[in-house]
């Protein structure tokens, strides 16, 4: 049996407990977001009725999801949920967190689209966005949502991350066809159709840099979505260069996110590989992140 507390005494426990893992802002988000999804009530809520006792269903999930978060598991893998561009979508080990920044580069993306939108086409041609490497799915439902009238085809090598995908898509009513191909390899391409605007957020942290990272990541985000070979640490950006010179249609474009330290390097990278109109973005934090390619 649970001794009796309350849902706000409940918060601070699992605050407290936190401290040795994450910062003090950090962990009072996670125990905030934490004891929400437990009591559906926000914080102002909680905070308006701190002598509401805890019901036993809630009281077990309370020590279900306390004791996953003390082994460093992410709170949106223990919750099964993460916010992206105002959306919740359902997350596990198969697919990364969506990050903020991802969020900035669909937003340009969506942006960019809308203000060509404002200007007639010559036909009802739809235009056709690739999302490669979609993991949970986030950045094409995301941008077929705002998009709705254009065509949206995401891809992936993890069988489990489609299914993530697919999940999250059913839930936000869109319709997005998806793909499981192994896009390093050339002859997969055969696959995928002529594209107007290809989107990605691919792999790119070198495997030499695993030794410095938080416990959070390394031990439970997936590493086939995370790392690249320290020989070769820009070879997606390569293949999506080489995709981009056979199927990207004559006033494509293609925006990529990069790793703070390989922003120029990207860029010299499409340059050399003939591509002009080249725009790198800095960050809401200040970090070179996103890159823009095309007319």
């Amino acid at each position: 049996m649970f001794a009796a507390v309350t849902i706000h005494q409940a918060y601070q426990q699992l605050s407290s407990k936190l401290y040795d893992l994450y910062d003090y802002r950090e962990a009072e988000q996670i125990a905030g977001w934490v004891m929400e999804n437990i009591s559906g009530l926000s914080k102002m809520d909680r905070m308006l009725n701190k002598n509401l006792p805890m019901s036993t269903p809630q009281k077990e999930l309370y020590e279900k999801y306390s004791s996953e978060l003390l082994t460093y598991k992410p709170v949106q893998y223990v919750l099964q949920e993460a916010w992206f561009y105002g959306m919740r979508l359902f997350v596990d080990e198969n697919v990364l967190i969506p990050r903020p920044e991802t969020e900035e580069l669909v937003d340009w993306v969506i942006r960019e689209i809308k203000t060509d939108q404002s200007e007639p086409r010559k036909d009802d041609s739809k235009l056709t966005i690739l999302d490669i490497g979609t993991g949970s799915g986030c950045i094409a439902i995301a941008i077929k949502k705002n998009l709705p009238h254009e065509d949206v085809l995401a891809i992936d090598l993890s069988e489990g991350a489609l299914e993530v995908a697919k999940k999250n898509a059913m839930a936000q009513g869109v319709c997005i066809q998806f793909m499981q191909l192994d896009f390093l390899q050339e002859s997969d391409w055969e696959m995928i159709p002529p594209v107007d605007i290809i989107i990605s957020n691919p792999p790119y942290i070198p495997a030499s840099d695993k030794a410095g990272m938080q416990k959070n990541v390394l031990e439970f985000e997936p590493h086939l979505a995370l790392f690249t070979d320290d020989n070769d640490p820009l070879v997606f950006y390569k293949k999506i260069a080489a995709f981009a010179r056979k199927q990207l249609r004559a006033s494509g474009r293609i925006f990529v996110e990069v790793h703070e330290s390989n922003g120029e390097q990207v860029v010299q990278l499409f340059s050399k590989s003939g591509f002009g109109r080249i725009e790198l973005r800095k960050d809401m934090q200040g970090k070179e992140r996103m890159i823009r390619i095309g007319n």
